[in-house]
């Protein structure tokens, strides 16, 4: 039986239009004939491919033509005029530009196989090539709207309430108060530019009143060098002091003087202060004249006014020695070098805006 023949007969025989007896006959030649059996294999399942293809037709129709509107290169020109028309149409419409890609490929591939040029050699090469620039094509598209969602500003509900941290490292170490995250579900930094990062609590010392944080989201970057440095020897007293901080929706400096080198009671772990502290300040740095970390704002004491703590930098400093090692993918590298000494205070502010914090507490 010539192929030609064979195809016929295998046609009428899934379609149910063969009589009885012709029927029994040709079953008989597929118990005796395994290649027979197998090219009817074959025919139903390729029959049963282009029933699926035939009830996509529709569909790819309206598929080809949102994929026909998408410009790659119009696309990178508008991610930064109009972030959030292209993360809406990438979320909308990503698994239908992939479904789209799909059938096209199929097309292609149920067209070769139709025509007979499924066997040719040069054929299976230019599809080959056809499918990798798709690919490309699409994995171009891919990055650069998953560039822009990276980008696009992370929109959260109204915080329970809101805090001060500043950076440690350059890698998002963030240093605040403990009694800034204490019970907090989530916890989230806001930088100057108003970008929200998700944080990790790493470490606290309630006793001391410091909790370290850590920069997990996936579109943090880095921050770059930090530009000051711990103080490692006691301030002195009457020494002129200052912190920025959010005790506002917008960042706000003051300055004062170190008051006594004992916090409450004699505790030699704090200084007190006379730098203006209210409830958002908690968790900002405080900083001598040549821009040195010198200690982290704390609170103040509700029942004197104008008494207002800070932890000193020594115990600041052990606690990112204390840090538990499997909370960090390294040693956190802390800067050797202040860059802020030789600067104006308001220069020292401008520089010192990139790393300090609000911090959101959910």
């Amino acid at each position: 039986m010539r192929d030609e023949q064979l195809l016929e007969a295998v046609e009428r025989y899934l379609a149910g239009e063969m009589n009885p007896d012709e029927r029994r006959a040709f079953e008989q030649l597929r118990t005796e004939n395994a290649e027979v059996d197998t090219r009817v294999i074959e025919h139903q399942q390729f029959v049963g491919l282009l029933k699926q293809y035939g009830e996509r037709v529709e569909l790819e129709k309206r598929l080809n033509a949102i994929h026909d509107e998408i410009d790659v290169h119009a696309l990178v020109e508008e991610v930064t005029e109009r972030p959030s028309w292209i993360i809406q149409l990438w979320r909308n419409h990503h698994s239908k530009i992939s479904v789209a890609a799909s059938i096209a490929i199929f097309a292609i591939l149920a067209t070769l196989f139709v025509t007979g040029k499924m066997d040719n050699k040069s054929t299976y090469t230019e599809l080959s090539l056809t499918l990798q620039n798709q690919r490309r094509d699409i994995s171009r598209l891919d990055h650069k709207l998953d560039n822009a969602l990276k980008h696009e500003p992370r929109v959260l509900p109204p915080n329970k309430s809101s805090a001060t941290g500043f950076a440690l490292t350059s890698n998002g170490l963030i240093a605040t108060a403990y009694h800034v995250i204490y019970r907090a579900d989530s916890v989230y930094v806001q930088n100057v530019a108003g970008r929200v990062f998700k944080t990790k609590v790493i470490y606290t010392d309630a006793k001391r009143d410091v909790a370290i944080l850590k920069i997990s989201d996936t579109t943090f970057t880095g921050l770059g060098t930090i530009p000051y440095t711990f103080k490692r020897t006691e301030s002195d007293l009457a020494e002129s002091v200052y912190t920025y901080g959010y005790p506002q929706d917008s960042p706000m400096y003051n300055d004062g003087r170190v008051t006594s080198l004992n916090g409450m009671n004699g505790d030699t772990i704090d200084y007190q202060v006379s730098v203006p502290i209210n409830a958002g300040s908690s968790g900002a740095p405080l900083l001598d004249s040549r821009g040195n970390i010198v200690g982290l704002v704390k609170a103040k004491e509700t029942g004197l006014e104008g008494t207002h703590f800070a932890l000193k930098s020594d115990y600041l400093l052990e606690a990112i020695d204390n840090i538990p090692t499997d909370s960090l993918t390294r040693k956190p590298v802390l800067s050797t070098k202040n860059t802020l000494t030789n600067l104006s205070r308001v220069q020292q502010v401008k520089k010192l805006q990139n790393y300090v914090f609000m911090v959101k507490v959910y």
